[in-house]
């Protein structure tokens, strides 16, 4: 890490919860001119050293879009691929967790995943569980509007059964119902490759996070790529609605 980035970062004012569009893991690889795999394969690396230093700077939850639920339409030799790499990886990061005191954690439809991964998984969040430092939150075969789609559906079926009633729905009700319910909504959503958008990632969750996007491809973000995207939140006023003046009168 470059010593100009870490004598700018205040460490008291880390983010509680970053989360990240891991972006440009196929364009990398085409750039060296490799299949697509091989850009997911390098990623890795990049998943390692901002979960470590996620870990080293307190940064309490760090949530990474790693497969999406419209990803299952990708060709089925880069689908296989994927799931071949998610196993082998948690087969042998767990122990990396282990050492950094780190939690994992799966939000997105779990049923969906191959077996072998889903077992793997959660044989993984089991061996983690009682770590108390960052926790880990991998997006897999997840989308926001499923998420939202499977909340309304719990939430109408509570109505019905008489356990809640309309008057009770709220936003707190709602978060309760989403797979993030126990995560504190991002404080920074940090996307790589150059693209802006959100790409259906937890839509109702940053509703006030800050978005921060970088032309840097996934597999050559790194630590000091991380530091520059938090140094860069700590520049910015966080108002939720309320002017600079009010938010000063309130210190």
């Amino acid at each position: 890490m470059q010593k100009s980035e870490t004598s700018v970062l205040d460490k008291s004012n880390i983010p509680s919860h970053i989360a990240v569009i891991m972006d440009g893991n196929g364009r990398w690889a085409k750039n060296k001119g490799e299949n697509r795999l091989f850009g997911h394969q390098n990623g890795v690396g990049s998943v390692r050293a901002v979960t470590e230093e996620a870990a080293r700077l307190g940064v309490k939850f760090l949530t990474l879009y790693a497969f999406s639920t419209e990803n299952w339409r990708r060709p089925k030799e880069e689908v296989d691929g994927l799931m071949q790499l998610l196993a082998y990886t948690i087969r042998q990061e767990t122990e990396t967790l282990l050492k950094n005191n780190i939690r994992l954690f799966v939000i997105g439809d779990l049923d969906s995943m191959p077996k072998e991964s889903k077992d793997l998984l959660n044989e993984s969040m089991n061996i983690t569980a009682a770590n108390t430092g960052t926790q880990l939150n991998l997006a897999l075969s997840y989308s926001s509007r499923w998420e939202m789609v499977n909340a309304t559906k719990r939430i109408a079926d509570d109505v019905l059964s008489l356990k809640i009633s309309p008057e009770d729905i709220n936003e707190t009700l709602i978060s309760s119902y989403l797979t993030t319910k126990n995560i504190p909504d991002p404080e920074l959503l940090i996307r790589t490759s150059g693209e802006k958008r959100i790409s259906n990632f937890l839509l109702w969750q940053l509703a006030y996070t800050e978005l921060y996007f970088t032309e840097t491809l996934w597999p050559d973000f790194r630590e000091p790529q991380f530091v520059e995207a938090i140094i860069e939140f700590q520049q910015r006023e966080r108002r939720f609605g309320l002017t600079s003046n009010q938010l000063q009168n309130k210190k």
